[in-house]
């Protein structure tokens, strides 16, 4: 039954209404995942390209170049290997098949894995970063005992990658500093939508025939803008607000999954100077203002799908809440612990570096669905990576 999850892997199964549900992202980082996903106002890594580009001002200049070699990161829901397991039992029986998907109705799973690898400085002109990102993402949803539209699992996937680049730059102003900063970012992709039978898993060219019935290749140039302004810069809080628009133009990518709508995003944070820290930070986010993220409900006739969009306006789900402690940081090792809350559930991580070793993870929960009915969708994440 390895070969159904290598299906599913691939992206070659569903597109159900509670999938839909999920707002659209490019790349997850388990260190800002891990403080309730709030980064607007924040920065101070690489892939603040993905969320206000103006961040990369707080890449420390003493640092020099800062290069993340490899950043190879994996999340999964937390039944993702009792499912493995089930359906490999399960083998080719029909029944067994059917036995699994009654078991798990109703439920959301999702696996994703990614590789971000980039180079950024802050120097005295400006800061910079460039990377290289490569993904898959597939979120599935079970329906037994009848399921909906008569897909007994549904399934939205992609594999995706690309370049992304990013300046900014830091303006002294009588009221205060005000960071500017932009990104540019070319993706393509294969995405697969489609509902997914129990004959569908069996016989043994099932990831030929799914890519055949659903398999769709996009690709999209994106633009960032940023800002963040800096009132007290030198005071004890150092507080800062945030503004983004990012994917102006949404990328041409809306018609499949993986779209990226354009957003308009703001946050807020806090730095104070506290003795016993090496650091702290507190922080939150309001993303996608204007609710361009919206739910995208299926219609499944054999192998034709079909869909309508709607408007997702909860907004418990575009507000973020973040802490970062950073408890040690020397040439040899850091550690940092986070916190917060995303989409109304606790998210936590660790953060560790032991010289150019580094280790990150941390926990969230998606809430997938219309807002209205949510399906609470717990996942873990964990990146290992070679940087300096």
């Amino acid at each position: 039954m390895k070969k159904i999850i290598s299906a599913t892997l691939l992206g070659a199964t569903t597109s159900l209404m509670a999938l839909g549900g999920q707002q659209a992202f490019l790349y997850k980082d388990p260190r800002v995942m891990g403080m309730g996903g709030a980064n607007i106002a924040v920065g101070a890594y690489s892939s603040a390209l993905f969320s206000n580009p103006a961040g990369l001002t707080n890449i420390k200049k003493d640092e020099g170049f800062v290069v993340d070699l490899v950043n190879i990161g994996i999340t999964a829901s937390d039944q993702v290997q009792n499912v493995v397991t089930d359906l490999d039992d399960a083998g080719n029986d029909s029944q067994k098949i059917e036995d699994v998907i009654n078991k798990y109705s109703g439920e959301a799973f999702n696996v994703q894995a990614s590789n971000y690898s980039s180079i950024s400085k802050h120097s005295d002109a400006f800061a910079w970063s460039l990377g290289l990102l490569t993904a898959v993402d597939v979120g599935i949803m079970i329906h037994g005992n009848g399921s909906v539209n008569g897909a007994p699992v549904e399934a939205a996937g992609r594999a995706y990658g690309g370049v992304v680049l990013g300046v900014a730059k830091e303006y002294s102003t009588d009221i205060g500093q005000l960071d500017v900063g932009i990104g540019f970012k070319y993706i393509t992709q294969n995405s697969y939508e489609g509902p997914l039978y129990v004959s569908d898993l069996q016989g043994n060219d099932v990831l030929k025939d799914l890519q055949n019935k659903y398999e769709k290749t996009a690709s999209g140039f994106g633009v960032d803008i940023g800002v963040t302004y800096k009132p007290f810069a030198d005071g004890y809080w150092h507080p800062a607000l945030g503004l983004s628009v990012l994917n102006i133009g949404s990328m041409t990518m809306d018609d499949n999954y993986g779209g990226q709508p354009m957003t308009v995003n703001v946050g807020a944070s806090v730095t104070p100077d506290v003795s016993f820290m090496n650091k702290l930070v507190l922080a939150v986010d309001y993303v996608d203002m204007l609710n361009e993220n919206v739910v995208r409900q299926y219609t499944f006739n054999g192998a034709d799908v079909t869909y309508e969009d709607y408007q997702d306006t909860d907004m418990m789900k575009r507000l973020r809440l973040g802490a970062s402690m950073g408890l040690i940081n020397n040439s040899y090792f850091t550690f940092t612990l986070n916190g917060g809350l995303y989409q109304g559930a606790y998210t936590a991580g660790v953060d560790l570096a032991l010289t150019i070793l580094k280790l990150n993870v941390s926990t969230y929960q998606e809430q997938i669905g219309t807002g209205s009915v949510d399906i609470p969708d717990r996942r873990y994440m964990a990146q290992i990576g070679i940087g300096w």
